[in-house]
């Protein structure tokens, strides 16, 4: 005799944030379409798939009402505002912040990998060595 097992019932992305109220996130509307989901002045910008999975666009804490994301800036790593606000990233920052994504990727049934399980991760540079050149107007030596 064969047994076949259920297929696992996909939930849409409003069931997922229900789920993440439900766990102890607070989920309200964020920039652009998004939704900002915080807990403990940790939050994520989530934003529905084309699969109609959540995807998580940026971590960070939050400075105000705005989510700053954290920014490597060369010398240091600092969080970083839309508007330009700008704080440190200390070492219990970054813990909050890595054990904030592993729950929220947990309670999203996302993948998990293993290079962001080590340790906290960024995405984003700011090198102020060359000026321009994160907005891709770099000045070369020879170009004064």
């Amino acid at each position: 005799m064969f047994f076949k097992r259920p297929k696992p019932r996909e939930l849409s992305f409003s069931e997922h944030l229900n789920n993440l109220k439900a766990a102890g996130f607070e989920v309200q509307p964020g920039p652009q379409g998004t939704t900002l989901v915080t807990r403990n002045r940790l939050g994520a910008l989530l934003k529905e798939g084309r699969d109609g999975k959540p995807q998580i666009l940026d971590t960070g804490i939050v400075l105000g009402s705005e989510l700053a994301v954290l920014t490597d800036i060369g010398f240091q790593k600092i969080f970083l505002a839309p508007s330009g606000k700008r704080t440190a990233a200390l070492a219990e920052h970054l813990h909050a912040l890595h054990a904030f994504k592993e729950d929220l990727v947990e309670q999203l049934g996302l993948e998990s990998l293993y290079n962001e399980s080590l340790g906290t991760t960024n995405e984003k540079h700011l090198y102020d060595r060359v000026a321009g050149r994160d907005t891709g107007a770099a000045r070369r030596p020879w170009q004064r």
